[in-house]
């Protein structure tokens, strides 16, 4: 049993992919796709951390890109600050996913007992606060021209990045995976399903989902982290709207409460944002790419109700239920027995 489980095909496929893709900066050999490649691990750690909230607790929140930004900036500024050493990074990361996660449990305390919209509002009006704070502090934050700063030194390779990345997004599923099957994760999910039932079962479901609020905030932190040193810059665009948008977006066209889902959302976006806006130097009529990405967006709603991973899942299960379905034994008699038998 023990062989079985830890050499099932779900873990084989897991195994498989991070080989290929450990391998994939020396096959593609392109600069362009292993940039690419590590954006899509960035986005899919901002994805599984709003999936968290939306996909297993049932919060839909748009303020999300608040936690992202945070971590950006804090990064930015120590990076640019102190000494571009591969210390201080690690420190900018650790001090951004402690002030998100104390920024989180306050902003949960606040408004997780808000039900449905009202919520969601709050947390875009508080997102917005901490967006007006980064314009107008511009001692700090250079307000919306932003600011270049420097990366460690062993970064400049974007292999070496890519791999840096890559781990992080490993640890992070894995981490999340024992989270979410957790007895903590099993009553998120009850609170998802029917928040009053699982409240009369003695749960206070208030701190429940002010953790899951923290766990978000924390993963969101680390990815603008992540983000910033990828572009080596950032400016007040790192908390907008568009940003907990992507998140959304990730999450819903890949899968709601599937770790794996915003992973694939977060390739399908990505991967369309950047062929589609490179489209735009060939063909006139992809300057308005945005458009035909719209149009993805509702095909992909159409024809993946429950996400890509969801539905797959579901239609998996389906065809896996007619298969084990036992069949009736059909009893031939034959005619002349029963011939016989009236004779």
């Amino acid at each position: 049993m023990r062989h079985e489980k830890y050499f099932s095909l779900k873990n084989l496929t897991f195994l498989i992919i991070i080989i290929a893709l450990i391998f994939f900066p020396y096959v593609a050999d392109s600069r362009t796709l292993t940039i690419l490649m590590t954006q899509i691990f960035i986005f899919s750690i901002l994805a599984m951390s709003y999936d968290i909230l939306l996909g297993y607790t049932g919060i839909v929140s748009f303020g999300h890109a608040m936690f992202f930004g945070i971590g950006a900036y804090t990064t930015a500024i120590l990076l640019s600050t102190y000494n571009n050493t591969m210390m201080i990074f690690l420190i900018s990361i650790i001090v951004g996913m402690i002030f998100a996660g104390i920024v989180s449990f306050l902003v949960g305390l606040l408004t997780l007992r808000l039900k449905s919209h009202f919520f969601a509002m709050l947390t875009l009006a508080i997102s917005g606060l901490f967006l007006v704070v980064a314009e107008k502090w511009r001692t700090v934050t250079k307000g919306n021209d932003g600011f270049t700063f420097r990366a460690p030194d062993v970064f400049r390779d974007r292999v070496i990045f890519y791999f840096f990345v890559l781990v992080c997004l490993v640890v992070v599923f894995l981490v999340l995976r024992r989270f979410v099957n957790s007895p903590l994760g099993k009553v998120l999910i009850a609170v998802r399903e029917n928040e009053q039932r699982t409240r009369s079962l003695g749960f206070r479901t208030l701190h429940y989902k002010v953790t899951a609020s923290v766990v978000a905030g924390v993963l969101a932190s680390l990815s603008g982290s992540l983000y910033a040193i990828s572009l080596r810059f950032v400016n007040t665009s790192v908390m907008s709207m568009d940003i907990t948008l992507d998140a959304l977006l990730m999450t819903i066209i890949g899968g709601v409460g599937t770790l794996i889902g915003p992973i694939v959302g977060s390739l399908v976006i990505e991967t369309a944002q950047h062929y589609l806006s490179g489209l735009a130097n060939d063909y006139p009529i992809f300057e308005r790419w945005i458009i035909f990405f719209g149009m993805l967006y509702i095909l992909a709603v159409i024809f993946f109700p429950k996400g890509i991973v969801g539905t797959v899942y579901v239609k998996y299960l389906t065809w896996k239920s007619k298969k084990a379905k036992p069949q009736l034994p059909t009893q031939s008699v034959p005619l002349v027995k029963d011939k016989e038998r009236f004779e």
